[in-house]
């Protein structure tokens, strides 16, 4: 497997295909069609790789960037940005994934534009519904991947305790080691 899935939700899982975004550089996961097919299959959206083409590469970041940025706005509690709203909104009105029941169970079936409007009706139930009071943005200062925390308590602090959590509780220890 090459990508990862520490959010629970494949929208914010998508939106975090591009990592670090403060950085200089931030990590592009999604950088050719091959390896937005090879995220799409991983995420269990579809089950055949979709053949991607450059034109699908630059709509599905579009369509991740509007995603991330009215995510952002419901973090800071700020109001949602027009042109991101209608972007969403065009790709979530789009032709849905189709599902087949068959002897080895569902199957998923579909193109790349089919998958992306699964990511924005996900996106616009997350955002505009009860789970967005839930967003919250990893506590580790290199991490920029925002995730729904469904914790007891609300207390989670990162993305993923396997990744993020260790990195951080590790520098903590070995800062109190050294002094």
């Amino acid at each position: 497997m090459t990508h990862i899935f520490p959010c629970g939700t494949l929208t914010l899982d998508f939106v975090g295909t591009l990592q670090a975004r403060r950085a200089l550089l931030p990590t592009e996961r999604i950088r050719t069609p091959a390896s937005l097919d090879a995220w799409l299959v991983e995420s269990g959206l579809l089950d055949d790789r979709p053949r991607s083409v450059a034109a699908d590469l630059l709509a599905a970041r579009e369509l991740r960037e509007a995603i991330y940025a009215l995510v952002g706005a419901r973090l800071l509690h700020r109001p949602l940005s027009a042109e991101e709203v209608t972007t969403v909104n065009r790709w979530a009105a789009g032709e849905p994934i189709v599902l087949y029941l068959g002897p080895g169970g569902i199957s998923r079936c579909g193109t790349v534009r089919q998958a992306l409007t699964e990511l924005a009706r996900e996106a616009i139930e997350i955002v505009s519904g009860s789970e967005a009071d839930l967003l919250r943005e990893c506590g580790h200062p290199d991490c920029t991947q925002v995730y729904l925390d469904r914790s007891r308590g609300r207390r989670r602090e990162w993305c993923a305790m396997r990744t993020c959590g260790n990195r951080v509780k590790a520098a903590a220890l070995r800062a109190r080691r050294r002094g």
